[in-house]
């Protein structure tokens, strides 16, 4: 018998869900305090929350039976997925119950901001009646473009092209000319489709590249009178520009459903021309709560029941034949694609994984789509893992390649893995080892041979082999009170790649100071890794 506390409010139609499975008991606790949930939930084998559990490592500090928590909704912020996979807890969200929602929601806004509907009916609710004031725009026959074609940008793109308009999308990660059966044109680069969007809609994961993607610059390439639309993340927009561009009439509109603070109640949007403003509703729909309660438990009792992961959000679920020699070279993958993650911002064509050793052969199918998943995560919104890389790869037209050379290149090191990603006109390729202590290493970086434990806050940088570069980048760093626990050097040519293993994470503006200096900086990026424990996987 499995037992499955519900700690937070779930709709009924998934506790009837839940009433109807065989072999299934749950208790219904809402409302525990952390310390009796930290006591209460070693005693299930599952745990269904929403947002208002927060699952700390302090509750999960004795897991107990608890073999997976299945939260109702995508954003797994209220939980440590550190802790869970440290404690074996699998992980499991539904990312496709807002989806719809969400759409129409979009599409919602898209219509009230062109047809004037908010401003409307205030002034018709105030009295009034001057419907020349109130002249709108219709959609059909008009460009719009998307930023971002994964789940909820299809569904957008479905419903624009009912309503008779000419979609037109950028994805880094969705390769091909066209998509939805050839009824969206992908644009090669983002500067041209925010040069041909008549409305600009956006639905791309907030990371360091994204943040405030919506800025002067681009906003200066779109035509004037064009409108924007953002139901995904607030960061995505830099609200001082974009309220600047309204005002300004260099803008015919925008209709925002999130800030980049909530409540927003500073946000210069507030006060702009031509806004139409929701309190993050995109999901807020009936039906998408009733789904995402019903989707949690099915997920749930699929892993229960039948040992099926569906939206797994961590990588717990190791295959459990791996060793622990075999964990210690997934680990190892995993931090090597990490780093070229940093490079990979603009989108993956290929990614090679070899292995050299023959103790190595029979994992190289799994460390390359280990790599798979390292390599794109940090640029998505959906979380990837092991079960999900290959349909994520194969629906964004990313080739994973896998083979095993039975002698490694360097006779002192008898295994070895060396990984190759390909992105738009770049490659990068990083090699690595497992050494007997079980700590994984970096050998070589783009061909810069070097010892490096792959760890923490790391700097990489690219610069001109010249004197006085180092001393330069250390005063930088020594003026930023920043400590540099340790740095690897390697120098080719006429240029040299240091790796500064830092003792906490980098500032922004350090950071900025730094790419500045070019030359003879030429490159900087920043990767941060959990860090190694002696002769442990770093899990």
């Amino acid at each position: 018998m499995h037992r499955i506390l519900v700690a937070d409010k779930i709709a009924e139609p998934g506790l009837e869900r839940l009433r109807s499975a065989p072999g299934v008991e749950f208790d219904v606790k809402h409302g525990l305090s952390p310390e009796d949930l930290a006591k209460t939930v070693g005693q299930y084998d599952g745990m269904l929350i929403r947002s208002a559990v927060k699952v700390t490592a302090d509750t999960l500090a004795n897991p107990g039976k608890l073999s997976a928590i299945a939260r109702a909704g995508v954003g797994v912020d209220n939980i440590d997925l550190e802790a869970a996979t440290a404690a074996g807890v699998l992980v499991l969200n539904t990312p496709d119950a807002n989806t719809v929602s969400t759409a129409e929601h979009t599409i919602a806004l898209m219509l009230a901001l062109h047809h004037r509907i908010p401003s409307a009916h205030a002034h018709v609710t105030g009295g009034g009646w001057k419907r020349n004031e109130y002249l709108g725009r219709q959609l059909a026959g008009r460009t719009l473009g998307i930023v971002g074609l994964g789940r909820i940008g299809r569904a957008v793109a479905q419903r624009a092209l009912a309503l008779e308009m000419k979609v037109i999308a950028f994805d880094p990660f969705v390769r091909g000319e066209t998509a939805l059966d050839g009824n969206v044109t992908l644009v090669g680069e983002l500067k041209d489709l925010f040069a041909a969007s008549d409305c600009l809609t956006l639905h791309a994961s907030l990371t360091s590249d994204t943040k405030h993607l919506i800025n002067d610059e681009q906003i200066a390439r779109m035509k004037k009178g064009a409108c924007i639309v953002n139901c995904a993340r607030g960061a995505l927009i830099d609200e001082a520009a974009l309220a600047k561009a309204l005002n300004e009439d260099r803008l015919g509109g925008a209709a925002i459903d999130v800030y980049q603070n909530e409540p927003p109640a500073d946000s210069p949007l507030l006060s702009a021309k031509n806004v139409v403003l929701t309190p993050h509703l995109a999901a807020s729909t009936a039906e998408a709560q009733q789904r995402v309660s019903v989707d949690a438990v099915d997920t749930l009792l699929a892993y229960l029941l039948n040992g099926e992961i569906r939206s797994a959000v961590n990588v717990s679920g190791m295959p459990k034949h791996l060793s622990d020699h075999d964990r210690s070279y997934v680990d190892l993958c995993a931090r090597m694609a990490t780093m070229l993650s940093t490079w990979s911002a603009e989108g993956v064509e290929q990614i090679t994984l070899t292995t050299h050793g023959e103790a190595l052969a029979e994992l190289s199918e799994t460390l390359s789509w280990q790599a798979m998943v390292s390599v794109l995560s940090p640029h998505l919104d959906a979380r990837l893992n092991l079960v999900n890389a290959r349909e994520h790869a194969e629906s964004r037209g990313i080739a994973v390649q896998s083979n095993n050379a039975a002698n490694a290149n360097d006779p002192s090191f008898p295994e070895s893995i060396v990984l190759e990603v390909k992105c738009r006109g770049d490659a990068h390729k990083i090699e690595g080892t497992v050494f007997s202590d079980g700590r994984p290493r970096v050998t070589s970086v783009d061909g810069y041979k070097m010892d490096l434990i792959p760890e923490r806050c790391m700097a990489l940088i690219f610069n001109d082999d010249k004197p006085g570069v180092i001393g330069l980048v250390g005063q930088a760093f020594g003026e930023a009170k920043i400590n540099i626990a340790d740095m690897a050097l390697s120098r080719r040519g006429k240029m040299a790649l240091m790796v500064l293993k830092l003792d906490g994470p980098m500032p922004d503006e350090l950071r900025d100071k730094l790419r500045g200096m070019n030359p003879p900086i030429l490159s900087l990026e920043i990767v941060s890794l959990p860090p190694v424990t002696d002769g442990s996987t770093g899990e």
